[in-house]
């Protein structure tokens, strides 16, 4: 049984900590802040067994530098940090490229890891199947989907249909508490949809209480995510509408994400 942890970190970053079983070795997926890690690792007498990265972002990698640094002083040991080979991340001792590398199996963590090429919001950006949860980093979000700094939307929509594609009961553990902002905009774009009134709702309640709206899952990510929905027809109408488009032909899939992304971008 894998045990999965949230730690709190900056305005709205969750750094997950992954536990097998009963072991005190854990992994944290994208620890940008080393102190929390640290923290948590010694309030519960665990010990980092390895680092695992979706993409550069430095909110995402700042803190590898320093946990390597404590792992080396406390353990003596050297740390596995995977990461995608083709971004530029110190401290990446186990580079990982899934078009050559499809499953990994790290030290303790007794779990196959499925690797997934999702690039879009950055040009390397992986993200890592385990079991029934994914953690994709800042790809796919709850009721939305990460800016495009570096890929295009042809990767990033590509990317999405990947993730929408894994077992619907897989929990979704993205990097970013953007729920309730996400849901502003979906309710903008797909007013009708009861499914997303009601997870707006329960949303709200939930962040109220101080409480994380993560994970989801890509069953309720099927149902209220407009970024996983651009041929849903009330989304469509919604398009037409905000960019004055005429002729609904020329609103292929791609083109209905491109134009989702712009509006989001400036919302």
């Amino acid at each position: 049984m894998l045990t999965i942890t949230a730690i709190n970190a900056f305005n709205d970053n969750y750094i997950w900590v992954l536990q097998p079983g009963m072991l005190s070795q854990i992994y944290v997926v994208d620890p940008g802040d080393a102190s929390v890690v640290i923290a948590y690792i010694e309030a519960h007498r665990l010990v980092l067994a390895g680092i695992l990265l979706t993409h550069h972002h430095r909110d995402h990698t700042d803190g590898v530098a320093e946990l390597v640094a404590y792992v080396k002083q406390t353990t003596q040991g050297v740390l596995n940090v995977y990461g995608p080979h083709n971004e530029a991340i110190n401290g990446i001792n186990m580079p990982l490229d899934p078009r050559v590398t499809a499953e990994l199996s790290p030290p303790f963590l007794e779990h196959k890891i499925q690797l997934l090429s999702v690039p879009g919001h950055t040009a390397g950006h992986i993200a890592y199947h385990i079991e029934d949860a994914l953690f994709c980093g800042d790809t796919l979000f709850s009721a939305g989907c990460g800016r495009l700094f570096e890929g295009t939307p042809q990767q990033m929509l590509h990317s999405l249909s990947q993730l929408a594609n894994l077992p619907a009961n897989t929990q979704v553990y993205c990097a970013h508490e953007y729920t309730l902002t996400n849901l502003k905009f979906a309710l903008t774009v797909d007013p009708n949809n009861a499914a997303l009134q009601a997870y707006a709702r329960q949303a709200a309640d939930l962040r109220a209480q101080g409480k994380a709206t993560i994970p989801s899952s890509i069953a309720l990510e099927q149902a209220i995510n407009p970024f996983l929905r651009t041929d849903d027809l009330n989304i469509l109408s919604s398009i037409k509408q905000r960019f004055n488009i005429q002729d609904p032909s020329k609103l292929d899939k791609l083109t209905c994400f491109t134009l989702l992304r712009q509006w989001k971008d400036i919302f």
